[in-house]
């Protein structure tokens, strides 16, 4: 079984060969357990799919709740995690220190802070504070006894601002705080991503979207790809049409795309991988 230390090591070593890798979301033990027999050498977090596998939207799960599932997901598997740990759960900066503290705690080896205030008046933190905020979780990151991989959002572009120079300057200012690897969620076109690649000189993890491959956003330099709430919605998807299948049509199609109960069951009865 792998020590913390072992995981962060390991995790901090995917961002440092050559090309990028996929790091899919989970949003439950059950598909982190899946993930990690798919063969991914990394997970992360995702707030919103955990908000959804609770009936709730978004940004409205408090920090202890969040704690327990990552808890809960770091013990289901043995790969290194990364978490989804949005603004940090408060605006002062030593809030967010002290929320990276408790996720190693909770076991994760790495994990975001974005500069998203959640405040629809509001949306996005002045550029000196969040750089405190990232200054801090940063000092919390170095202070832990195993290498902890901090992650920089800047969300200008999935709040309604697409300033590609706004954004480019945060995720500067994000690296000169100490970020481990930056991320600016929500860049639409290859010369986007392109353009952040080339003036920093962190990791870059993207969100991944249809129009763009793994090969294209290694092309762009790219190091990192995560799939976000993607891949809860995709489940969820297929329960909405399950559902409305049984609903109008009375009829069970459905059942042709689902997994096997003998299948499914043999591989949570599999030990974690180490």
């Amino acid at each position: 079984m792998m020590t913390q230390a072992d995981k962060g090591e390991r995790f901090r070593a995917l961002h440092a060969r050559t090309g990028a890798f996929v790091i899919p979301n989970p949003w439950d033990a059950g598909s982190a357990r899946l993930l990690e027999h798919l063969g991914f050498e990394a997970l992360a977090t995702t707030s919103a799919g955990f908000a959804f596998s609770l009936g709730m939207p978004d940004t409205t799960v408090d920090r202890e709740t969040m704690l327990r599932h990552i808890s809960a997901l770091t013990s289901a598997t043995e790969l290194p995690v990364s978490g989804d740990l949005e603004r940090g759960y408060g605006d002062a900066p030593e809030v967010a220190a002290e929320t990276i503290r408790l996720a190693a705690e909770a076991g994760l080896v790495g994990g975001s802070i974005e500069d998203a205030t959640t405040r629809a008046d509001d949306p996005i933190y002045d550029i000196a504070h969040a750089v405190d905020r990232v200054r801090a979780a940063v000092e919390a990151a170095r202070s832990l006894p195993f290498p902890f991989t901090l992650t920089a959002r800047a969300e200008n572009f999935l709040h309604g601002r697409p300033d590609l120079a706004d954004t480019i300057a945060r995720l500067q200012a994000y690296q000169e705080a100490g970020a481990d690897v930056l991320y600016a969620p929500g860049l639409a076109t290859p010369e986007q991503i392109r353009e952040v690649v080339r003036s920093v000189d962190r990791p870059v993890n993207v969100l991944m979207g249809a129009q763009l491959n793994l090969a294209a956003l290694t092309g762009l330099g790219v190091k990192r790809v995560s799939t976000g709430g993607a891949l809860c919605r995709a489940a969820f998807g297929a329960l909405l049409r399950a559902g409305r299948e049984l609903r109008d049509a009375g009829t069970f199609t459905f059942l042709n795309d689902a997994v096997a109960h003998a299948e499914i069951n043999a591989l949570f009865a599999e030990p974690k991988r180490a």
